[in-house]
């Protein structure tokens, strides 16, 4: 079983521009959770300085009783598509190995058992007859399930994805929500920043809701309340179905 992640009064400036303030929270593991809120709430800016990839202006985040960021060899990150340059001479293959680096060592040969992890991990997000194509060559989804290959590879305890859904088609979003939702079944920690209300939220089992301070974070029926959307969106939120599917007008 993974550890809990707690943030504790984590703020963020980018230059005179204040990005996150005061934010505590804790993220369980064993649950799927999301990050929501609207754009320019921050939502990867926390994800980015939980993983000390950006400087904070104050707070700390533990995994455990260390550092999150000092345990790093634990945690799986997948960032933005739009920030992946996709023109490497890479084949698919190749990024899912790159999974396995750190338990290999640099410059030292993939063992067996590596390359082993790497084609159950492309069997998983079906990619596995792809693994000689160019990374390039891929559409949006496949790209996308490839990343998630690369972070099963890494056999991490924390899973970390930033906006994985933008730009995929349904086979892929099933697939995510179906690996995402297995992973926390194994007790891993699982953290989805996520730019859709839709119907796709009642995937998650937790939710962080933000506006560049915490306004809510709950079980999912908990946080999506009209109250704590409109407080995060400035605007009249309605639900539609049984279940929360919420819209803000």
């Amino acid at each position: 079983m993974s550890e809990e992640i707690f943030v504790s009064h984590l703020g963020v400036n980018y230059r005179s521009l204040v990005a996150l303030t005061d934010i505590t929270v804790k993220v369980r593991p064993g649950k799927l959770t999301g990050i929501i809120g609207p754009n320019g709430a921050g939502k990867s800016t926390l994800i980015k300085a939980m993983l000390g990839l950006i400087p904070v202006e104050q707070g700390s985040v533990f995994y455990g009783n260390s550092p999150l960021h000092h345990q790093l060899d634990k945690v799986a990150y997948v960032p933005q598509r739009s920030q992946i340059d996709w023109t490497y001479p890479a084949t698919v293959e190749d990024v899912v190995m790159m999974g396995r680096v750190k338990k290999t060592g640099w410059f030292r040969p993939f063992s067996r058992i590596s390359r082993h992890q790497a084609s159950n991990a492309l069997r998983k997000v079906e990619m596995a007859e792809y693994k000689n194509r160019p990374i390039g060559q891929l559409s949006g989804g496949q790209q996308q399930r490839v990343f998630l290959a690369r972070s099963l590879a890494q056999e991490a305890d924390v899973f970390f994805f930033d906006e994985p859904f933008v730009g995929v088609d349904q086979k892929t979003e099933t697939i995510l929500f179906h690996i995402f939702k297995e992973l926390a079944g194994e007790g891993k920690t699982v953290l989805v920043v996520n730019h859709d209300l839709g119907e796709s939220i009642t995937n998650f089992d937790d939710l962080i809701l933000l506006n560049r301070e915490l306004i809510a974070a709950d079980r999912r029926q908990a946080v999506l309340t009209d109250s704590n959307l409109y407080r995060a969106y400035n605007g009249k939120v309605s639900f539609h179905g049984e279940d929360y599917y919420p819209s803000v007008a």
